[in-house]
């Protein structure tokens, strides 16, 4: 047999990232579109933020059932109707033609997106040992950062040349190919009995996370009367109370929060949530920054942001040497610290910088982001046993998510306070500012959990002070 059959989890990693990418690739370009979009539909660019968020809280919505949807149907066929919903959703929010119609298929989108991701990284970890994982999530995320290296430039590009719909339409060739390749080199796991789905647990879950990023997506924007915002915001906060004590009160709940126990995974994913919502402003930011502030085409735009994810990519190799020597939790602590520098310096930024100077800048940072992103992915599997695969992968997709749909709450939401404040129509370069250095600081808030994990926190992956098996 060849060593590129399904059993090589290298392969797999490969051909699930081809989810990844286009997922990465959507996002990537939505950001750099928004002000064409915004003009085609009459709207103002920072309130369009809504077309991310409300993908963004689909995902959030959906995700929590994908891991039953998984077991109970199997992860293969669960995958391949993921790709299929995503890329015709695709299409539809190409053929948009108001907000309304626009919002509804980011919507069916992030359906798609929410089966997508998390069934796919469990199809690869359900093949991979321990000692493998390291790896396999090095090739699952290098061709997914593909995504980001192209979207940007490609979709300028195309917003410039043809149309903003057209960045959209590009997910249709990609989804098919990801389609024949589940097919032709992924074969069937076996499906699983999940027990009874927790029907009240996704309810009340669903409920907390779209009321809340829905309020804060709207406080403080005019879009909604205030008592709709706050009444979003208090129904949210009351329904995750609710969530939460469900949760710990069922055999098998939808969101399993014992989970958080595990150091290794409850830091990727409580303090390394506020490393992701400040990181996650940036590419809401970084865009709208060099086309409202800098007064840069979408075309030249997106050709000097691409440079964050052309840094992440550069780092995927140096990845595994660093954590060896260092040890997951040296890594996290000190680079926590680089990475929030990386984009406070964005702050920094004005018209007169040249772009080749702000390119290294942004390369820079995401060499950083990257190592922290990847390190965290990873340790957040590393004690996990293979009967909780499918709660964990559901569970960190669900997280994710929700940070990213809270860092361009949080991108929006400085913005807006920022024209509050100076009485502005549009957000002007101080704004910006002012949103790059909350990012910052934000991100900066993951370093006590990180200094909080043991030394020798997934030595078994990382290999650092490596320690023998379990018996």
């Amino acid at each position: 047999m060849s060593s590129a059959t399904p059993r090589d989890p290298r392969i797999v990693a490969a051909i699930v990232a081809s989810a990844l990418f286009m997922q990465n690739l959507d996002s990537s370009v939505v950001a750099t579109a928004l002000p064409a979009m915004a003009r085609d539909l009459g709207r103002d660019p920072v309130h369009l933020s809504v077309a991310i968020t409300s993908y963004l809280v689909a995902l959030c919505v959906f995700i929590p059932v994908s891991g039953w949807v998984a077991d109970r149907f199997g992860p293969r066929r669960v995958f391949m109707w993921a790709i299929l919903v995503f890329t015709g959703a695709s299409a539809l929010v190409g053929l948009s033609q108001g907000l309304g119609t626009l919002v509804a298929a980011r919507i069916l989108q992030g359906l798609g997106g929410a089966m997508m991701v998390p069934v796919g990284r469990l199809l690869l970890l359900r093949r991979v040992s321990k000692e493998e994982l390291l790896t396999a999530m090095t090739w699952l995320t290098m061709p997914a950062l593909l995504g980001p290296v192209f979207g940007p430039p490609l979709g300028g590009l195309l917003t410039d040349a043809v149309s903003w719909r057209a960045v959209f339409w590009i997910n249709i060739p990609v989804g098919a190919l990801g389609l024949v390749l589940v097919w032709r080199f992924i074969p069937e796991t076996e499906a699983q009995d999940p027990g009874p789905l927790d029907k009240r647990g996704l309810t009340l879950w669903g409920v907390a996370l779209a009321l809340l990023v829905s309020g804060l997506e709207t406080i403080g924007r005019g879009l909604v009367p205030l008592w709709v915002t706050l009444g979003a915001l208090a129904l949210g906060s009351l329904a995750a109370l609710l969530a939460v004590r469900h949760s710990r009160r069922v055999a098998r709940p939808a969101v399993d929060l014992s989970l958080l126990k595990i150091p290794t995974f409850g830091m990727p994913m409580l303090s390394g949530t506020l490393f992701r919502v400040g990181a996650g402003a940036l590419p809401f930011l970084l865009p709208l920054t060099l086309q409202l502030a800098f007064g840069l085409s979408a075309s030249g735009s997106g050709l000097v942001t691409f440079a964050t994810a052309l840094g992440a990519l550069v780092m995927k190799p140096m990845i595994r040497p660093l954590l060896r020597r260092f040890g997951f939790r040296n890594v996290l602590a000190v680079n926590a610290v680089l990475a929030a520098a990386g984009v406070a310096v964005c702050a920094l930024f004005d018209p007169s910088w040249p772009p080749i100077a702000i390119f290294a800048v942004l390369a820079a940072g995401g060499l950083s982001r990257s190592l922290q992103f990847t390190s965290m992915a990873t340790m957040a599997f590393a004690d996990l046993p293979q009967n909780r695969l499918a709660a964990a992968t559901a569970m960190t997709g669900t997280i994710q998510q929700f940070s990213v749909a809270l860092g361009v709450v949080l991108g929006s939401l400085t913005l807006a306070a920022g024209t509050s404040y100076t009485g502005a129509a549009l957000p002007g370069l101080p704004e910006f500012q002012a949103g790059f250095l909350v990012a910052g600081l934000v991100m900066l808030a993951a370093l006590p959990g990180a200094l909080r994990l043991p030394r020798d926190a997934g030595a078994r992956v990382s290999g650092h002070h490596a320690v023998p098996p379990p018996a």
